[in-house]
C-alpha cells in the first residue's frame, strides 16, 4: 500500500494546449507526466473521469512520459476540458491509488465544414471599381487564370497544382476589380448551423485557392486577407458567433 501510495505522490502533470478540431472529430489531449525524484514511476494511468479508456506509461527517473486521451465535443463552440483522473495499482494490482484533475483549459471547435459544398460566390466590385468590377461570366469569384509562360512564380497557386497537377495563377487585375466576402446574410435556405457549415467549407476553398477573402458574420467583419491566420481568424468566428 505504501509503494503503491509513492507511485502517484508527487507526480507533476501538463496538459499541452490542446488544438483545434472541426465538429465531429475527436479532441486529443497530450498529457504530460514528470517526474522529479531519482526513482522510475511504473504503470501511471491517464483517463476521463468516470471512463474506461485508459492510456498508460513509465515515467523515467528525473523524467517525462507523454499520454494521450479523447473525446468528442458535442458541438461547435469553446469546451471546457473535461476532469481527468490518473491512478496506479503498481506493483502488486491489490491497491488502487487515483486523484482526480480539472485541467484550466478549453478546447476550440470549428463548425464541420459542407461536404459539398457550392461554387464560392461572386465577388464584389471594389470602391471605385464601377461595372469593370463585376462578376465574372460564369458567376463565380475564383480569382485565377490558366498558368501563362513569364507569370511570377509567386503568382502560381502551388496548393492547386499539388493537388492536381495543374499550374494556375492568380488573375491580380481580376482581384483588383473585386472582393470575395464570405457572408452569412447571403447564405439562403439553410439554418444557422447549415450556414456556418457552408462558410467553414468556403473559407477552406478560398484558402486552398491562395484568394484574398473576408467574413460577414452577424455583429462581425473580417477584412479580406489570405493565409493561415486569416484562416484561423475567420473558422474561430465561425465556432463562437
Amino acid at each position: 500500500m505504501v509503494v503503491c501510495h509513492g507511485t502517484l505522490r508527487g507526480l507533476r502533470l501538463h496538459l499541452l494546449p490542446p488544438q483545434p478540431l472541426f465538429a465531429g472529430g475527436l479532441a486529443t489531449l497530450d498529457v504530460k507526466l514528470v517526474n522529479a525524484r531519482r526513482t522510475p514511476r511504473h504503470a501511471i494511468g491517464v483517463a476521463l473521469l468516470d471512463t474506461d479508456h485508459w492510456s498508460w506509461a513509465d515515467v523515467p527517473a528525473q523524467g517525462e512520459a507523454t499520454v494521450q486521451v479523447s473525446f468528442k465535443p458535442a458541438r461547435r463552440g469553446l469546451h471546457r476540458v473535461p476532469t481527468l483522473t490518473a491512478e496506479t495499482r503498481f506493483p502488486l494490482g491489490t491497491f488502487r491509488v487515483w486523484t482526480v484533475w480539472r485541467p484550466a483549459a478549453q478546447v476550440l471547435v470549428w463548425p464541420a465544414p459542407e461536404p459539398m459544398p457550392p461554387a464560392l460566390p461572386p465577388g464584389e466590385p471594389r470602391s471605385g471599381a464601377g461595372l469593370a468590377g463585376g462578376a465574372r461570366a460564369s458567376g463565380e469569384f475564383d480569382g485565377v487564370r490558366a498558368y501563362q509562360r513569364g507569370d511570377p512564380m509567386k503568382l502560381i497557386v502551388w496548393k492547386k497544382f499539388a493537388k492536381s497537377d495543374e499550374l494556375v495563377s492568380r488573375d491580380t487585375l481580376h482581384m483588383q476589380r473585386q472582393e470575395l466576402w464570405l457572408d452569412f446574410a447571403r447564405v439562403g435556405g439553410l439554418d444557422v448551423e447549415g450556414r456556418l457549415s457552408r462558410l467553414a467549407a468556403w473559407v477552406l476553398l478560398a484558402d486552398e485557392q491562395g484568394l484574398d477573402y473576408g467574413l460577414r458574420l452577424p455583429g462581425i467583419e473580417i477584412k479580406p486577407a489570405s493565409g493561415p491566420a486569416q484562416r484561423l481568424r475567420c473558422l474561430e468566428a465561425l465556432a463562437t458567433c
